[in-house]
């Protein structure tokens, strides 16, 4: 960061925000300013500095009007109802501002602004995963990915939806402050240390729904609860009380995919758990989890988050050392 001057944080809001997507990275970068060292200043804006409605009903008072924004270093876009066929005049006042930031970021739907000021013609971006394809239908040159949480391409940072822009903003601050400054601000917020930009977007429940159907149901809940049973595919079947066959099918429509996938991803949420609040060696914990070796447990984990094990504690365990500048996701 520059010494001597501010390090002019602007979130861009409109009519019908999603009033997360503009808080949620607010309430990181609001923290980080109070960080010993840091001279972040950030302020909210909007159009003529007009107060807008969030999608929720909340009532939104931006601290400054678009038009009358200086020098901006990182420019958040937040997403919401009105991003997807964004105000002509809003498109042109964030292409205005990008033209002069140094780090420009999107979160959820807001990634639609930035693609109609131009701005990921030809960059890795991502979006919330209910509106990836039609990213990527309306704007053929953007290099769309589904699954990550959020996504640094250059200068021009994209999050996937809602709670997302957290991670985003708290990668951000990684970078500029330094990571235990992150992980302090994480604390305070109650949410994950922050969790690789290459990450699924969805944890296992999330990616998962709860099957309709008790005993596929209860299956579930048997995995969840002690992931490091040799979760075989006859032994899931057996407990379901369906053959094998009628299990594999049943299961995956109720639930999204295969019996073996869903294990796997439990596996994975366990054992990252574990990396990140102990000690114990990478081939205990793959043993403790079910998955037998530290090869097979790489391999998944390699699958499921984008890193391997190690690579993910050296990052993401709490109470780890390690100073700023590191790119999350990369």
């Amino acid at each position: 960061m520059e010494h001597g001057t501010h390090h002019e944080v602007v979130i861009v809001v409109f009519e019908g925000v999603q009033s997360l997507d503009a808080t949620g990275p607010l309430e990181v970068f609001a923290g980080a300013a109070r960080a010993p060292g840091s001279r972040y200043r950030v302020r909210t804006a909007s159009l003529g500095g007009a107060v807008v409605t969030s999608s929720s009903g909340v009532g939104l008072v931006p601290s400054v009007a678009l038009e009358r924004v200086g020098r901006v270093d990182t420019l958040v876009v937040a997403g919401g109802e009105g991003a997807h066929e964004p105000d002509a005049e809003l498109v042109a006042a964030v292409r205005g501002l990008a033209a002069r930031a140094g780090r420009v970021a999107s979160v959820c739907s807001g990634a639609f602004v930035l693609a109609h000021a131009g701005l990921l013609e030809g960059v890795r971006a991502t979006t919330h995963w209910r509106h990836c394809e039609r990213l990527a239908r309306e704007f053929p040159r953007v290099r769309v990915e589904r699954d990550p949480v959020f996504v640094r391409s250059g200068r021009v940072w994209t999050s996937a939806g809602v709670t997302s822009g957290i991670d985003l903003a708290l990668a951000v601050v990684e970078e500029d402050l330094g990571r235990q400054v992150a992980l302090g601000l994480a604390r305070n917020l109650v949410v994950f240390l922050v969790r690789p930009g290459g990450q699924a977007q969805f944890s296992t429940q999330l990616a998962t729904q709860r099957a309709e159907r008790a005993e596929v149901r209860q299956v579930q809940h048997l995995v969840d609860a002690d992931p490091g049973r040799g979760w075989s595919l006859a032994v899931l079947a057996e407990r379901a009380g369906l053959s094998v066959r009628q299990f594999s099918r049943v299961f995956a429509e109720q639930v999204g995919c295969t019996p073996g996938r869903y294990v796997e991803r439990v596996r994975v949420e366990w054992a990252r758990r574990r990396l990140e609040e102990g000690s114990a060696p990478v081939a205990a914990i793959a043993r403790g989890c079910g998955f037998g070796t530290d090869e097979a447990m790489r391999r998944a984990f390699v699958r499921v988050l984008g890193c391997a094990p190690t690579q993910y504690r050296e990052r993401f365990r709490v109470g780890a050392g390690g100073g700023g500048g590191g790119r999350a996701g990369e």
